[in-house]
């Protein structure tokens, strides 16, 4: 079986187009699902609280910024259109964003543990139907790397990033209007630390503990 790295771009392309849309839009269709179980329906009226990832696709950061980033061999991540939320909806405005932010990240948790148990099919299968378990291997792959990194990715306290909401949720009010203004400048900070470096390096530990805590738990 080839390694990923001998792959040309077109087969890396289709190995991680279906993970990387779907870790992407599925954090965001469950942010509008957590918020409207917490008593705004805002996403839900704009049709946001679905499975579909044409509703959620950000032409930009869904598409082109993981593309290029695949073809340049870097670090992949990426963001769809953001689902609105009403706080005004909710009886407790910090606790229920926090419940509204924490559900993106738990929803990359759950597809990562989904895209393990095909890369264990793929294993599974790969002995007597070659080229079906190769792709499910390598998928597996993707869909495991992809969930893991934006779900410790988002967890940063960076505004907008979800750990931002969480970090607001617990600091006194004055101090969490001061740093919500943060937010209009957060993606530039953002970028700037992945250029530097800084977010892999905050990162790689996490990320390799948790992937191989998945491995391990599939048995492979």
């Amino acid at each position: 079986m080839m390694a990923m790295h001998e792959l040309n771009f077109m087969q890396l392309l289709a190995i991680w187009a279906l993970p990387v849309i779907f870790a992407i839009t599925l954090h965001e269709a469950a942010h509008g699902w957590a918020a409207e179980k917490l008593g705004d329906k805002t996403a839900r009226m704009l049709g946001r609280v679905t499975l579909n990832p044409i509703k959620h696709i950000d032409p930009i950061g869904t598409l082109l910024v993981p593309a290029v980033l695949l073809f340049l061999g870097g670090f992949i991540f990426g963001w769809a259109k953001a689902v609105p939320v009403s706080v005004r909806n909710f009886k407790k405005p910090e606790r229920d964003m926090a419940v509204v932010a924490i559900a993106g990240p738990a929803a990359n948790l759950l597809m990562a543990v989904l895209w393990a148990l095909i890369l264990k099919l793929g294993f599974i299968l790969v002995g007597n139907q070659p080229e079906v378990g190769q792709f499910l291997i390598y998928s597996g792959i993707a869909g495991l790397s992809i969930n893991i990194i934006l779900m410790l990715l988002n967890l940063l306290p960076i505004p907008p990033l979800d750990g931002s909401r969480l970090v607001s949720a617990v600091l006194p009010k004055p101090l969490a209007w001061q740093y919500n203004r943060l937010e209009p400048f957060g993606l530039f900070i953002l970028l700037g630390l992945v250029v530097l470096g800084v977010v892999s390096w905050l990162l790689s530990g996490p990320y390799q503990a948790t992937y191989r805590f998945m491995l391990g738990l599939i048995g492979v």
